[in-house]
């Protein structure tokens, strides 16, 4: 006995030996697979330029009145992002009671099984992907970009939404039952307000990435300031890039902040 406990804990001591070999040898397998044939000739004075436009952008982009300058872009996209997370929101509401497992009785549940499994099946196509899809059912422009941020985190929101039915407190539940509540009075007084405020959080976490998805899905036609940042790359309008990407950050930065405030007071 005492000296199986004695193997046990020379395993559990040095176990890490052995995970650090296998890391170590998918590192290796990653590194000498890769096919690197060396740097453009251009890369330098590329990057020069692409340098210079972001230390030196170009500020009359900013607004012009015209509709296609850089704050009607940034609009655009947020409303692509706020529209998307909207849809995906209330519709994966459903999924999230499919895939929660509320009953501990038996190791496998179809139920939540089956739900988790849908889940994962629509969040495995990045939106990208969805975008491009959706381009080609119903045209390029904003509407496409909704429709596949929309779709993607349905899976996401989903997900997490699961898991906070999963975790909540029963009590109230319980409570209503012995009262005599029935299945719906437990559901809208008991079930939902006491996860609304976990969904609240999640929605807004995933409205930040959905920003940031926003703004790379114009740049295969689903609008947004992608398009433009795209069209000045293809150009090497580097002054123009410039003031897209300060735009960018500058929009990222402030919506992270806003949504980690009222996270915040959300926990």
């Amino acid at each position: 006995m005492a000296q199986q406990e004695i193997k046990k804990s020379w395993l559990s001591r040095y176990s890490f030996i052995f995970w650090i070999v296998i890391i170590g040898f998918i590192y290796y397998w990653s590194i000498t697979s890769l096919s690197f044939s060396g740097l453009q000739a251009s890369a330098g004075s590329v990057t020069k330029s692409i340098i210079h436009g972001l230390f030196h952008p170009q500020w009359n982009y900013f607004y012009d009145g015209s509709g296609e300058d850089l704050f009607t872009q940034i609009l655009q996209t947020l409303a692509i992002a706020f529209l998307g997370i909207f849809i995906s929101s209330i519709l994966s509401l459903p999924f999230a009671f499919w895939a929660a497992r509320t009953d501990r009785k038996h190791k496998i549940h179809w139920r939540s099984t089956s739900g988790k499994i849908v889940l994962v099946f629509v969040r495995a196509f990045p939106e990208i992907v969805l975008a491009i899809m959706f381009i080609k059912a119903v045209g390029p422009g904003s509407f496409a970009g909704v429709l596949a941020l929309g779709i993607h985190s349905i899976g996401q929101l989903g997900k997490l939404f699961s898991e906070s039915i999963e975790t909540m407190d029963t009590g109230a539940n319980e409570a209503l039952q012995s009262a005599g509540g029935n299945k719906l009075d437990v559901l809208f007084l008991a079930t939902i307000p006491n996860i609304i405020p976990s969904l609240i959080s999640y929605t807004l976490y995933q409205f930040e990435i959905a920003v940031r998805s926003a703004s790379i899905l114009g740049m295969v036609g689903a609008g947004g300031i992608g398009t433009p940042l795209l069209f000045a790359i293809q150009t090497r309008d580097w002054s123009k890039v410039g003031i897209i990407l300060v735009g960018i950050i500058v929009m990222v930065t402030l919506i992270d902040f806003i949504s980690g405030t009222l996270r915040k007071k959300l926990s």
